[in-house]
C-alpha cells in the first residue's frame, strides 16, 4: 500500500491550511464511491474558518468535541480563531471521532501539527483521536434512566464546543446506530441527524454546538421525532446558508442543500431568543455575507407536532410565511386529505400493462410521475417501463381507488426545476373505469367518503402551482421530497376563497399556468406581489 502521509508542512502554513491539504491528499487516494458510500465529504479550509469564527470564549481551559473528525480543519479552524481572540487559553482539550483506518495517519498528522503550533503560542493542547463509532459509542445520552437520575450511571463527558461536518447516508432500520437512536427516529433515518441529536447532549451548560449539515431535517415526517428531541435540548442562534448547491463542496463535487447551524443549550425561563440567518452564494464570498436576525417564534412554532423550521433569505419570503401564518386552515378543516400514490410499481407489475387490448381483465388508468404537468394530467403517455394501465382485479384491487375528484400532485422534483410543487386535478368520467391507479411517486388530494367539487380541485391546484406557494414551501424543504405530511401541516386560505378561485379558472375556459400567479396575488392580497 502506497504512504501518502509525507506531505510536509509549508514555511509558517496554519494548522487549518495544513490539515486542508492532508484532507485534499487523502480525498486523492480514493474514489468518488468510496466518499459517497461512506458519507464522507472533507470540509474546504474557507468554510472551516467560517464555522470556527462563530465561536466564542473567554475561558483559560477549553474542552472540544470534533465528532467524524477527518483530518482535524474544523478543530483547527476553531482553536485559531479562540487562541486569535483570547490570548487568556492556556489549555485546550479535543476528542476526536475517526474509523476511517486509512484515515487516521493523516487525522495524526493534522492534531501534531496543531500541539507544535500551540506550542509557539505557549497554549497545552491534549487529543486523543477515537477510533470508536461516536453514535455507538454515546448511545447512552438515549438512556431515559440516566435522563432522570444523575446518579444512576456514570454521566458523559461535556464539552465546550462542538463542532463537526457529520458523514450523511440514510440508515437501515436494522442498523444498531438506528437501534440506540430509537428516540430521535421516526422513519428511515439519515446519520447526520443522530450526529447531531448525541452532541446536543454532550454540551456543557454554556457550550456551543456548530454543524454542517443538510437542510433537509428542517421538515419532513422523518426528521419529525429527531426536530422535536433537537429543539428541545438546543437553542438555535446563528444559520448560514448557502445559495448554490454545488459551490459549498464543489472539490467533492456534492450536489446538496447544506447549512451551518450554531446552537447552545436551551434553558427555561429565558426570553424569546431571536434567530440570524446569514445567506452566500457559497464558499468564495463567505467574507461578505448578508443577514437579517428573526425572532425564533417566526421561523418556528415549538408548540406544533411537527416543529418545522423555516429559513427565509430575503424580505419578501418572510412576507409570504407571514401571509401563511395568517391563514387558520388547514385541508383536513375542509374535510379534505391528501395521501400518497399506493401503487409500488415492483409489487404488482405483473398487472401493469403497457396498451390497453382485448383480455378479459379489465383495465384502469394509471398515473405516474410523468403524467402530471402543470394544471393537466396528460394521459396515456407511453414511457419505457411505465405501463399506463393497471388491471382491475383481486390480486390488485388493495391499490386501486375509486375514480373520483382529485388533485395530483408530484412526490418529486428534478433539483433544478423551477417549481417544488407541481399539481394537477383530476377530474371523474363516467365512461372511464370504476377504479383508477396511482403510482407511488404521486400524492393525491380527496375528500373522504365524498368528492371534491370540481371548483375545489381547480382552486386547490391553482394554488399549489403558484409562486406563493412555491415560494412557502422553499423556506422549510431543502429536498426534492414533497411528503404529504408536509402538505397535512401547511395552511390554506377559506374554503369559499379556493372554490371562487376555481371557479374564475374554469370560467376562463382553460387553465392558463401564465395567468396563475397574477390571479392568485390578486385573489388573496388585492395586489401584485413581487417576489424575489
Amino acid at each position: 500500500m502506497v504512504d501518502h502521509t509525507h506531505i510536509l508542512a509549508l514555511r509558517n502554513e496554519l494548522p487549518t491550511d495544513y490539515a486542508d491539504r492532508l484532507g485534499v491528499g487523502y480525498s486523492s487516494t480514493i474514489s468518488k464511491g468510496n466518499k459517497k458510500g461512506n458519507g464522507q465529504f472533507f470540509t474546504p479550509a474557507a468554510i472551516a474558518r467560517f464555522m470556527g469564527e462563530l465561536a466564542d470564549s473567554k475561558k483559560g481551559s477549553i474542552k472540544i468535541l470534533d465528532p467524524g473528525s477527518g483530518t482535524g480543519v474544523l478543530s483547527c479552524a476553531l482553536i485559531e480563531h479562540l487562541v486569535g481572540k483570547n490570548d487568556g487559553i492556556r489549555k485546550i482539550e479535543i476528542a476526536a471521532y475517526e474509523t476511517d483506518q486509512e484515515l487516521l495517519p493523516y487525522a495524526e498528522k493534522g492534531f501534531r501539527y496543531l500541539k507544535k503550533w500551540l506550542r509557539t503560542k505557549k497554549v497545552d493542547l491534549k487529543y486523543e483521536v477515537i477510533q470508536r463509532d461516536f453514535i455507538l459509542d454515546n448511545g447512552a445520552v438515549f438512556d431515559s434512566d440516566r435522563i432522570l437520575n444523575l446518579f444512576a450511571k456514570p454521566q458523559p463527558e461535556k464539552y465546550d464546543f462542538i463542532i463537526s461536518n457529520p458523514p450523511y447516508f440514510k440508515l437501515s432500520k436494522e442498523d444498531p446506530r438506528t437501534h440506540v437512536s430509537g428516540v430521535v427516529v421516526s422513519g428511515q433515518p439519515n446519520i447526520y441527524a443522530l450526529f447531531m441529536a448525541v452532541a446536543s447532549m454532550l454540551l456543557d451548560d454554556n457550550g456551543q454546538l456548530i454543524f454542517i449539515v443538510p437542510r433537509s431535517f428542517a421538515s419532513g415526517n422523518y426528521f419529525r421525532a429527531f426536530r422535536e428531541f433537537f429543539f428541545s435540548n438546543i437553542q438555535v442562534t446563528r444559520i448560514h446558508l448557502f445559495h448554490s448547491r454545488k459551490d459549498t463542496f464543489h472539490r467533492d463535487d456534492v450536489l446538496q442543500e447544506l447549512l451551518v447551524i450554531k446552537g447552545i443549550p436551551r434553558k427555561s425561563g429565558h426570553a424569546e431568543p431571536r434567530i440570524a440567518i446569514s445567506t452566500s452564494y457559497g464558499s468564495k464570498d463567505l467574507n461578505a455575507v448578508k443577514m437579517k436576525v428573526y425572532d425564533q417564534r417566526d421561523l418556528i412554532n415549538l408548540h406544533s407536532r411537527e416543529k418545522i423550521l423555516h429559513l427565509p433569505t430575503n424580505g419578501s419570503e418572510v412576507a409570504v410565511i407571514n401571509q401563511f401564518r395568517a391563514w387558520t386552515h388547514k385541508l383536513r378543516d375542509f374535510n379534505i386529505e391528501i395521501s400518497t400514490g399506493p401503487v409500488v410499481a415492483f409489487r404488482v407489475r405483473k398487472h401493469i400493462k403497457d396498451r390497453q387490448d382485448n383480455g378479459k381483465v379489465p383495465l384502469a388508468p394509471l398515473y405516474w410521475l410523468h403524467n402530471v404537468v402543470k394544471m393537466n394530467t396528460e394521459w396515456p403517455v407511453h414511457k419505457s417501463g411505465k405501463g399506463q394501465y393497471i388491471e382491475i382485479c383481486q390480486e390488485a384491487r388493495s391499490v386501486l381507488i375509486p375514480n373520483r375528484n382529485y388533485v395530483l400532485l408530484r412526490r418529486f422534483s428534478a433539483k433544478d426545476d423551477k417549481s417544488r410543487l407541481i399539481a394537477a386535478p383530476h377530474f371523474v368520467n363516467p365512461s372511464e373505469p370504476e377504479y383508477i391507479g396511482i403510482e407511488n411517486k404521486l400524492n393525491y388530494i380527496y375528500r373522504p367518503k365524498g368528492n371534491l367539487d370540481r371548483s375545489e380541485a381547480v382552486g386547490l391546484a391553482v394554488l399549489l402551482n403558484s409562486k406563493l406557494f412555491d415560494t412557502y414551501f422553499r423556506t422549510f424543504n431543502g429536498n426534492v421530497n414533497v411528503s404529504a405530511t408536509e402538505l397535512r401541516e401547511m395552511t390554506f386560505p377559506p374554503l369559499e376563497i379556493i372554490k371562487e378561485i376555481g371557479n374564475t379558472f374554469i370560467a376562463g375556459n382553460g387553465f392558463s399556468v401564465s395567468k396563475i400567479d397574477n390571479n392568485v396575488e390578486e385573489f388573496l392580497t388585492g395586489r401584485q406581489v413581487a417576489y424575489a
